[in-house]
């Protein structure tokens, strides 16, 4: 039980082309399942990109798409974690959904942290809640993105009790060297390891690089997706999360009564 195959798929997301980016979501999961993967983890948005202006058509697709997973799960026998628009209540989430090897929803996380510069405020709801899920006999912290520029969520996940933070993303080549030193130092100083999905290719005058990773309690990157698209897998071992922790007890030996603002 100390053992986790994670895998991560990059891919290019066609904006507001549901059926095809599926098509390529379901194979790059058969590509993870066949290198033993116990957990796939999908870019953010990966079915739609953000095509705001027919968002309300593609959120009608997301039961459907969840469906499909859930038999993909099944049959592959792996947990699938990724980010999909979500209607409720009149309201269109990004929500990170994780589904257990039994096809069930584990979890899921709708994303607090919405982006201004892409209009993510306008346009989405934000989330409320910092999520953690079992599935499998393991906890998985979940964030999207936007999430890794604020360091109190990826701490909340820890104190909660995650061992593995997914992250899924749609963070561009301008800002490449953030998303590499944020998920490093998430990792670092909640000593737990951190699986992240970032798409990869082109849309309008946005460039995306890829650069999905799998990154240990101690920060090394045992695992990076270096080529546009990718299916790349690392074992990992749970164990290591507590053995670190006896070593530099870090979160027992915080101070919270100081970091109030």
């Amino acid at each position: 039980m100390g053992i986790l195959t994670a895998g991560i798929y990059q891919f290019d997301i066609m904006r507001g082309q549901v059926d095809a980016n599926v098509r390529r979501a379901l194979a790059g999961i058969s590509r993870l399942s066949d290198q033993g993967a116990d957990l796939a983890v999908l870019p953010e948005m990966f079915s739609s990109s953000f095509d705001y202006p027919a968002l309300s058509e593609h959120v009608r697709k997301t039961p459907e798409i969840i469906e499909l997973l859930s038999k993909a799960a099944r049959a592959k026998s792996l947990a699938i974690a990724g980010s999909l628009p979500e209607a409720d209540a009149g309201a269109i989430y990004n929500t990170l959904y994780v589904i257990g090897k039994d096809g069930d929803i584990a979890g899921k996380y709708r994303k607090a942290h919405l982006f201004s510069m892409i209009g993510e405020d306008k346009n989405l709801e934000a989330g409320t809640s910092a999520v953690v899920c079992e599935t499998g006999g393991r906890r998985f912290g979940l964030m999207i993105c936007y999430d890794l520029r604020f360091p109190e969520i990826c701490r909340t996940l820890a104190l909660k009790g995650a061992e593995v933070v997914i992250v899924s993303a749609q963070w561009p080549a301008a800002r490449i060297d953030h998303w590499d030193t944020l998920l490093r130092a998430r990792a670092i100083e909640n000593q737990l390891f951190v699986v992240a999905a970032n798409r990869c290719g082109q849309e309008g005058k946005l460039i995306y690089p890829g650069h999905s990773q799998i990154i240990s309690p101690q920060g090394e990157v045992i695992a990076m997706s270096a080529s546009p698209e990718s299916a790349t897998t690392a074992r990992l071992d749970l164990t290591e999360i507590q053995k670190f922790r006896k070593q530099f007890d870090c979160l027992s030996e915080r101070v919270p009564s100081i970091y109030e603002l």
